[in-house]
């Protein structure tokens, strides 16, 4: 079946939390969804932080008249999100999500975080027990509905108030066919991007892993790349 946009939920009203709202990642997701008009909650564990951020953000060009962009802790902006977006370090991944499991009972979270390192020789995937970071915050948040996506969004490309469109597709896995339409609804909410079904949580380690791929042609071509899915 081809990806048809007219048949995903309509989100605009959802309220959607960053945790690790004040990262690069974290900070360009709540601008390109504000400048849809989606509500955005800033979280961070210090919650000066966060309101600065959300002030910054709100500051940005191309954001409507009324758009809520609010900054707090960490645990305010899970109880108060309909949807959170986990974009905090993978040094602190587990930890982070571990003091949230109580406000995101319930609540569709979804995972962008890459567990990757660093050496002379690039970037590369680490392992990791559970399988990836996703799957690790499956694992810490066991009433919550998982989705890994937005792994592969060029953060300088978010940030960039001079750019209408994103031109790539962001890839989904989650256990839940409901949570596949939000999230790729919200996708769809920035100009040029899809959301594509991916497959369930356990193949969410190789979509972590590409992003050092990605890394890497970034370096070589000196570009900002991302992905198409051709024949959907």
């Amino acid at each position: 079946m081809a990806f048809d946009a007219s048949t995903l939920p309509d989100v605009s009203g959802l309220t959607v939390g960053i945790i690790g709202g004040t990262g690069d990642q974290g900070r360009g997701l709540a601008y390109r969804l504000a400048r849809a008009g989606q509500t955005i909650l800033i979280g961070s564990r210090r919650p000066d932080r966060a309101v600065a951020a959300a002030e910054e953000i709100a500051a940005l060009p191309g954001i409507p008249a009324g758009t809520v962009i609010a900054g707090a802790e960490n645990v305010e902006v899970a109880t108060r999100a309909d949807v959170v977006i986990v974009a905090v370090p993978w040094e602190g991944h587990a930890d982070t999500i571990a003091g949230l499991r109580e406000p995101l009972a319930g609540k569709i979270v979804v995972d962008c975080v890459n567990p990757l390192g660093f050496d002379k020789q690039g970037p590369y995937a680490l392992r990791v027990e559970e399988g990836s970071a996703v799957q690790q915050a499956a694992a810490l948040l066991p009433e919550s509905r998982l989705a890994a996506a937005f792994n592969h969004v060029s953060a300088p490309l978010l940030a960039d108030p001079g750019i209408d469109r994103i031109d790539l597709d962001v890839l989904i896995c989650t256990e839940d066919r409901e949570v596949v339409g939000v999230v790729a609804a919200l996708a769809a909410r920035i100009p040029g991007m899809r959301g594509i079904y991916a497959g369930r949580l356990r193949n969410a380690h190789q979509v972590e892993a590409f992003t050092a791929n990605l890394i890497a042609i970034n370096k070589r071509y000196r570009a900002h790349s991302g992905l198409r899915v051709t024949d959907v």
